[in-house]
């Protein structure tokens, strides 16, 4: 799932060097912090919300056959 994020994350941004994904445990379920260099943050985002949203989305659908909760934060 990690690689996944980053994947997509990278080819989205201008500094893909400072893609960064934290992997944490919580009662919400696995916490995915993406962090991005702050020029980046709007292009990660995308207009409305739309890009961190289709991001959640296939995040969320390739979590499903394991079962698992997925959550994906995106640090600014």
């Amino acid at each position: 799932m990690k690689e996944l994020i980053l994947v997509i994350a990278r080819a989205l941004v201008d500094h893909p060097e400072d893609v960064r994904v934290d992997i944490r445990e919580d009662d919400r379920g696995t916490v995915y912090s993406l962090s991005v260099h702050p020029e980046d943050v709007g292009k990660v985002i995308g207009k409305q919300g739309r890009i961190a949203k289709a991001l959640r989305t296939v995040v969320t659908s390739a979590a499903v056959k394991d079962r698992r909760r997925i959550i994906v934060d995106i640090v600014s």
